[in-house]
């Protein structure tokens, strides 16, 4: 989940429709993206100078990309997908949030990346893509954002080519459970069409940042529906993995090791933060 907000409820206002969702979470993206852009949470300067922002895990279970067409679906302004362009694959970038898309340009002409982005809503992408990928990457922090994780997953199987892989890197659903300050059960594991409302100021890369569109709207979806959805459209599952660490300070007591991942203290539980998946088309 987003980590400080409140299911905020709506009283007896009118429902919000999907457009108000996508409206209000796009209109809160779009405020973060020059604050991102400037955090040392990302480091764009490290970046620029050569640094990547993949894990070495996630390098070796998709496997070589040199030479490979993929796509990034919800790449925000596009680190990782020029990280993979780096890596040797010839990159799309795919975001709602057109201020996104024009940060990630302006990084990929300054490093001199050859890289295309697009701004579009993931559940449009084949509307905007005109061609087919031998690997569609989603990574950390983008399932939670959509409402209905079957479409997703349908939208994938039609952007792959025959023997393509899609490669999904994303927060376990279990850490979601829990509050953001402790390891207390504040929230359901199954999923609900109706979405957790949040009012949050700042961001997780700068929480004290001053913020105006705070309202944002988020799904729980368990495990068992992201597999269900993926072998739904025929993919074949390659590995499917449950991680102890995660890429980001879910808690304030998780440790960061020096490469960059967040584990549990000794003293507390182990759980599953992250997991990874992939898939291959068959044909």
């Amino acid at each position: 989940m987003s980590g400080t907000g409140a299911d905020a409820g709506t009283g007896d206002a009118p429902e919000p429709t999907e457009d108000d969702w996508f409206s209000a979470n796009r209109a809160m993206w779009d405020e973060r993206v020059p604050i991102h852009v400037g955090s040392d949470f990302y480091g764009v300067e490290e970046f620029k100078a050569g640094r990547s922002t993949l894990h070495p895990f996630e390098v070796a279970e998709l496997g070589p990309v040199r030479d490979r067409e993929l796509v990034h679906l919800q790449c925000h302004f596009g680190l990782d997908t020029l990280s993979w362009a780096r890596e040797g694959a010839r990159v799309t970038g795919l975001d709602f949030s057109e201020p996104a898309v024009e940060a990630a340009r302006t990084i990929a002409d300054e490093c001199a990346i050859p890289a295309r982005f697009v701004s579009a809503n993931v559940y449009d992408a084949l509307e905007v893509l005109d061609h087919r990928y031998d690997v569609v990457y989603v990574n950390v922090g983008a399932l939670n954002w959509l409402p209905d994780v079957w479409r997703w997953a349908e939208v994938v199987a039609e952007l792959l080519r025959p023997g393509g892989r899609l490669y999904l890197r994303e927060s376990h659903p279990v850490a979601d459970v829990f509050a953001d300050e402790e390891l207390t059960v504040a929230y359901d594991y199954f999923a609900d069409p109706e979405p957790l409302t949040w009012e949050d100021a700042g961001t997780y890369a700068d929480a004290d940042a001053a913020t105006q569109h705070n309202r944002s709207f988020e799904w729980q979806h368990p495990v068992s529906e992201v597999l269900s959805a993926v072998l739904g459209q025929g993919l074949h599952l390659d590995l499917f993995h449950e991680q102890p660490f995660t890429v980001y300070a879910r808690w304030p007591f998780l440790e960061r090791h020096d490469d960059g991942t967040f584990w549990m203290p000794e003293d507390r539980p182990v759980l599953p933060l992250m997991y990874t998946l992939r898939a291959t088309k068959v044909g």
